[in-house]
């Protein structure tokens, strides 16, 4: 297999310097990074900088007499497997969307033939202007892949979307792009409105469950739901049709999506087993998300366990719960084809989710931290490791349904790379 190379455009924006740290994560990923410099960048990075990060020369000058006598800016254009712009200023993008080739950037992009990704970088109003979004649109007509930009805090002081997204974002966008053209044994990107999981049948489980004390009291944990959900809805936009199984959340169903709502670890099994059925492929994918309390109280209280003056505290006998996640993957005709579990770990994370996948019997598990000030409990954000059969795969802090979206196209890239039968890829 080649190496796979990048042609990296930076235009002229504040957001430059975090192309510099892109170029590294680039080449740490072993993909031959290639810059071209446009005059405005040039006031925010240097092209030394550049170059010694990226191991290659900076091409800069449209004219230079000694890259034109070899085409250069044809070879630059077309030796790259992926062409990638940022930041991608408003100005550059209205250039290449208009059909201009007045500098060596848009120049090279259009005359390649290779994909294009662009990571927009411009104040909130700029981005926002009617002008702008049309030119975004009429480049995503054209194939060109947007990385739409972040909201938060300007260096001009206002706020809003208009920055552009890390570099560890677009690097594993990057990243993804290049093994779906070189056929790596990695996710091809895919559009939600593919339908390429339709005639499939899913299983979500989402959300924490309540385990009762008393009529008034539970045990129970900090899941919110969210990624379950997003999941549900991920793997419903690709076609797939799918049941989602929560605990007690605040969240609606996904549009198009079954919702079951229970309360206990007992009664959440009881909904996946009627899910399941008792037959083979009758299910293809089970994605167990949710936060199962590993205990419930041995003998709950029918009525409301009262404080009393001088009583010492009660003690709570604890029982097992049963596990969701082992009982869907263990084999028999009714287990489905891929089974998914998570692991939410404190310490020792990897080796712990690493025990939990041989212990559960399922094919992944996506790994999260959840200690003390992730933020992941209850949070918008989710950072996984992605632990398959073939390896494991960190995947960057995004919002909880871009990580589902991911997983789901992960799903449908498995699905589309092995037989019915779930024969591992």
């Amino acid at each position: 297999m080649t190496t796979p190379s990048v042609l990296l455009i930076l235009s002229g924006g504040i957001a430059a310097y975090k192309s510099l740290e892109l170029i590294r994560r680039l080449r740490d990923a072993s993909v031959e990074v290639t810059c071209i410099l446009t005059k405005a960048a040039e006031e925010f990075v240097t092209p030394l900088s550049v170059s010694a990060l990226s191991g290659n020369r900076v091409y800069r000058d449209l004219f230079s007499l000694t890259d034109e006598a070899e085409m250069g800016h044809i070879q630059l254009s077309r030796q790259a497997d992926l062409v990638v712009v940022a930041p991608a200023t408003a100005d550059l993008m209205a250039r290449h969307a208009q059909g201009m080739a007045n500098d060596l950037a848009t120049t090279a992009l259009l005359a390649t033939t290779a994909p294009v990704m662009m990571a927009p970088a411009m104040n909130v109003q700029m981005w926002l202007h009617p002008a702008t979004q049309q030119n975004v649109g009429l480049l995503k007509t054209r194939g060109v892949e947007i990385l739409e930009p972040d909201e938060g805090p300007m260096a001009c002081g206002e706020f809003g979307p208009g920055r552009m997204i890390e570099p560890d974002t677009i690097c594993s966008a990057v990243l993804d792009r290049l093994a779906s053209l070189q056929g790596d044994e990695h996710p091809e990107p895919v559009k939600l409105s593919s339908g390429s999981l339709k005639g499939l049948r899913a299983l979500v489980t989402s959300g924490p469950t309540h385990e009762p004390i008393d009529p008034v009291r539970y045990i129970a944990n900090r899941s919110s739901g969210k990624q379950g959900h997003a999941i549900a809805a991920a793997l419903r936009a690709l076609g797939a049709e799918t049941t989602l199984v929560s605990g007690p959340t605040d969240l609606p169903a996904p549009a198009g999506v079954k919702l079951v709502c229970v309360e206990t670890a007992r009664e959440m099994l009881a909904a996946c087993r009627e899910t399941m059925g008792e037959g083979p492929g009758i299910l293809d994918i089970a994605v167990c998300a949710a936060a199962v309390s590993d205990w419930s109280v041995k003998e709950q209280s029918n009525q409301k366990r009262k404080k009393k003056p001088g009583e010492t505290a009660p003690t709570l006998e604890l029982a097992e719960n049963p596990d969701i996640l082992a009982d869907i993957a263990k084999p028999g005709i009714s287990r489905p084809a891929l089974v998914v579990g998570f692991a939410a770990e404190t310490e020792n994370h990897l080796d712990n989710a690493k025990q939990k996948k041989i212990r559960k019997g399922c094919d992944w598990i996506l790994l999260n931290d959840v200690g003390t000030g992730t933020g992941t409990f209850g949070g918008d954000v989710n950072q996984v490791h992605v632990l398959t059969d073939q390896d494991v795969t960190l995947w960057p802090s995004e919002s909880k349904e871009k990580i589902a979206r991911k997983l789901a196209e992960l799903i449908a890239w498995h699905f589309r790379n092995t037989d019915t039968t779930g024969a591992k890829p």
